[in-house]
């Protein structure tokens, strides 16, 4: 990198390469740091760190990566490294792990947009917001890579895969829709951070309608569809089940609808 010009998207070297090279990558990768983690508690970082050009695309989904004969940087296979990484530990306490895996790479640009864009669950408010957070800090170097994400032979910008991967949070914790993605993202991230229930229960039901427009199959669809009887089922919710849904995530809360649906067809 020339001195003045803004820093490049540094990817681990073990994303790079063709699918079942970068397979092979990155399981090895889970199991060197689960070894460490073992060990000592600790996950080692990456042996080898490589700028992407700005001329070359980074792969964020499985569903588009169709050309897996082909070289490619594929950031959607953080997942390998994390199969690998319960491998190790023989699948003891997957969920903290994860979440301490999470912690570790969200200090990196790719580790923080991975877990951001990712459908890794859960995504309450605050988790989004400390996700969301993580790539504001490292937006400088992020932008200067393109992103294929949900249609092949797309690329877009870094304010373009969010939108695209994030726009729930957006919509529900900054739905003015005013200002750039970044000045939006940190309204969000401000509003999540700092969230009561009640501010959740706003989000949701700004999203309801939302879930429910993807919600295509319902066979109680007038019930669930109400909102007083959306409010009554999700106040009985303990603390911990609202946490998981608090971030107001499109996904979550068609769950919420489909289990309710389940529930009335048993009653």
């Amino acid at each position: 990198m020339a001195p003045g010009q803004p820093p490049l998207l540094q990817l681990p070297s073990f994303l790079h390469g063709t699918y079942s090279l970068v397979q092979q990558k990155t399981k090895e990768e889970g199991l060197r740091c689960g070894k460490q983690y073992r060990e000592s508690g600790s996950f080692p970082a990456p042996q080898q760190m490589l700028e992407v050009p700005p001329h070359e695309w980074v792969v964020t989904h499985e569903v588009v990566d169709f050309h897996r004969e082909r070289p490619a940087w594929r950031l959607h296979m953080v997942s390998g490294v994390m199969q690998g990484l319960y491998e190790a530990m023989d699948w003891q306490s997957p969920i903290p792990l994860r979440d301490a895996y999470e912690e570790f790479i969200r200090e990196t640009g790719w580790g923080a947009l991975y877990f951001a864009i990712s459908p890794t669950s859960p995504k309450s408010a605050k988790i989004t917001a400390r996700r969301l957070q993580a790539v504001l800090r490292f937006w400088e170097p992020l932008q200067s890579a393109r992103y294929v994400f949900s249609t092949p032979n797309d690329a877009l910008s870094l304010e373009e895969l969010m939108v695209a991967s994030c726009h729930w949070a957006l919509d529900a914790w900054c739905p003015t829709g005013e200002g750039s993605v970044y000045a939006r993202m940190e309204t969000a991230v401000n509003r999540m951070a700092q969230a009561s229930r009640e501010d959740s229960l706003e989000a949701i039901f700004r999203q309801m309608p939302r879930a429910l427009i993807s919600a295509r199959d319902l066979k109680h669809r007038d019930v669930v569809a109400d909102p007083s009887f959306q409010r009554e089922r999700i106040a009985a919710l303990d603390s911990r089940a609202f946490e998981r849904v608090s971030g107001a995530c499109t996904s979550d809360l068609l769950a919420l609808l489909y289990a309710w649906d389940r529930q009335l067809g048993k009653q």
